[in-house]
């Protein structure tokens, strides 16, 4: 199990009976977000599904949510004091214990976590070196997990942890390759660093002449590099999702986040494990910010941006528009149990 991988699962309204996932649907039929009311206007780019009933919300304005209800009650568990942070990332092991990260330059980029299902919250890391800037973080398991840093001195930085984001240590990097002039992680979905198994990790980069994806197989100690055939060349364009079904089936998903901007080959796909990467055939429409794969089908996927989600039944390769609505960031979790959120306080369940 991967808990940093932001789409482990789905209900079975794409691709298994209803009784199979425990949620309403029938085979075949398009996934439906229903909206919970949240209760507040925070920009949600960070989200952890614990399954249908629990899930985790981290956004602007030091905002976290907690539901144990499938989204019919919201409770704020925000930290104390922490109105001034932006918190883009939060991974949870169940519905008490989870990490939240905080992202900006220097000391705005912290790393929080609690054990009490939100009631307190513990400082594990704050940055001290004002060249850094956190984006994305992700566990292997309940004890292991790294976070991502843009470029310092020329390569990207990675934190790692191996109490449950306790405490934290700068690995080295010697086995990270260079970066490219520009290039860095985007923190728009907690999706920039994602895992599968027990020491796969791979990193998306953008703001570049080429949008990369790094792959690492021994929990970020060195580095491939591979491209990424998705917009690059600019600041605002690049791979800003990554969802692993495995150790070798990948999703990438990114663009132009300008909304004036077009972006055509808004996905990729690889089948080596993030080798080499292959445009999909027929691309969504526009700029997405996120993926999650839906096991129950093993080729579908869904993906989400502020235009609208798309569905994929065939691995990737081709996909199609099934809603509207404008989400960040999407997560499913074991049983089935798939949610969104975006701006505006918007978290949707899949139903």
């Amino acid at each position: 199990m991967a808990l940093g991988l932001c789409g482990a699962a789905v209900a079975a309204a794409l691709a298994a009976p209803a009784a199979q996932a425990g949620q309403a649907g029938h085979q075949g039929r398009d996934p439906e977000w229903a909206l919970t009311g949240t209760g507040t206007d925070a920009r949600f780019r960070g989200l952890a599904a614990v399954g249908r009933d629990a899930a985790w919300v981290a956004g602007s304005g030091g905002t976290v949510l907690r539901t144990t209800e499938g989204g019919r009650h919201w409770r704020d568990v925000s930290p104390a004091g922490a109105s001034g942070l932006e918190f883009r990332d939060i991974e949870a092991f169940d519905r008490n214990r989870a990490v939240a990260l905080a992202i900006g330059e220097g000391e705005a980029s912290r790393v929080l976590r609690t054990e009490d299902g939100g009631v307190s919250w513990t400082e594990s890391f704050r940055n001290a070196d004002t060249r850094a800037f956190y984006d994305c973080l992700t566990f292997f398991d309940s004890r292991h997990g790294l976070a991502m840093s843009d470029p310092v001195d020329g390569r990207f930085r990675i934190l790692s942890t191996s109490d449950g984001g306790r405490s934290w240590r700068v690995l080295p990097d010697a086995g990270m390759p260079a970066a490219q002039p520009g290039e860095a992680g985007f923190a728009a979905s907690g999706q920039c660093l994602v895992s599968a198994g027990a020491k796969d990790v791979w990193l998306a980069t953008g703001g570049a002449e080429t949008a990369r994806v790094l792959h690492s197989g021994d929990r970020g100690l060195t580095w491939t590099q591979a491209a990424a055939p998705i917009p690059a060349g600019d600041p605002a364009r690049g791979v800003f999702g990554l969802a692993f079904r495995d150790r070798t089936h990948g999703i990438a998903v990114g663009g132009d986040y300008r909304a004036d901007q077009a972006s055509p080959d808004a996905a990729s796909v690889t089948r080596n494990g993030g080798r080499s990467w292959r445009g999909s055939a027929t691309p969504p429409p526009a700029y997405r910010s996120a993926a999650a794969w839906l096991p129950h089908g093993r080729a579908s996927a869904i993906a989400v941006g502020p235009t609208g989600t798309d569905v994929t039944r065939d691995g990737g390769h081709t996909w199609r528009t099934v809603d509207t609505g404008s989400y960040d960031t999407v997560d499913c979790a074991p049983d089935g149990g798939c949610w969104a959120s975006g701006g505006k306080g918007r978290v949707a369940r899949l139903r």
